[in-house]
């Protein structure tokens, strides 16, 4: 909605909006972007008009979708995925991504599995086993084995951190 409405503010009009990007009837004038971007930053927003820099919101955007809010398995590997749902290439696609971000497109994904693993043990609603065949690993070794690596610490460990007191005079 807010995007719609600054949009609408600065005298253009849109044929669609979604996250991440909008369509512009016109060609807008560099104050109208100028008036825009403000407008846009007063929300927490940003207009992007690099063409690398939007594709790289892209892969994020489907990534995190994929992470945080898609309880499906997907059926083919990540690169497949990403190239069918993007219209890219992988390589292409993985290419910037590195030079953007200075980590890869695989890091970045399982960097988000691991937050939203983080995220249910501290919900504490599923155990281990639940966890893992949520998030689609194979076994609880396999999710506990890149939790350490990503971590430094087993998922149990993490569990004990977060029902351990703050601030308690045993710390000290």
């Amino acid at each position: 909605m807010v995007v719609k409405s600054e949009i609408e503010k600065i005298g253009l009009h849109y044929t669609d909006v979604k996250i991440g990007e909008a369509d512009i009837v016109e060609d807008a004038l560099p104050e109208q972007l100028e008036l825009l971007n403000e407008g846009l930053k007063k929300s927490g927003l940003v207009l992007m008009d690099d063409k690398k820099s939007i594709l790289i919101e892209k892969i994020k955007s489907v990534i995190i979708e994929l992470v945080h809010f898609t309880e499906d398995q997907i059926k083919v590997n990540l690169s497949d995925f990403l190239s069918e749902k993007l219209d890219y290439d992988y390589t292409y696609l993985s290419n910037q991504f590195s030079e953007m971000n200075g980590v890869t497109i695989e890091k970045f994904y399982l960097t988000h599995k691991i937050e939203r693993v983080k995220e249910l043990i501290v919900y504490g609603d599923l155990n281990l086993s639940e966890i893992a065949w949520n998030m689609h690993y194979s076994s609880v070794a396999h999710l506990s084995n890149q939790f350490k690596k990503f971590t430094g610490m087993t998922p149990t460990q993490f569990k004990m951190l977060k029902n351990k007191p703050h601030g308690s005079l045993n710390d000290v």
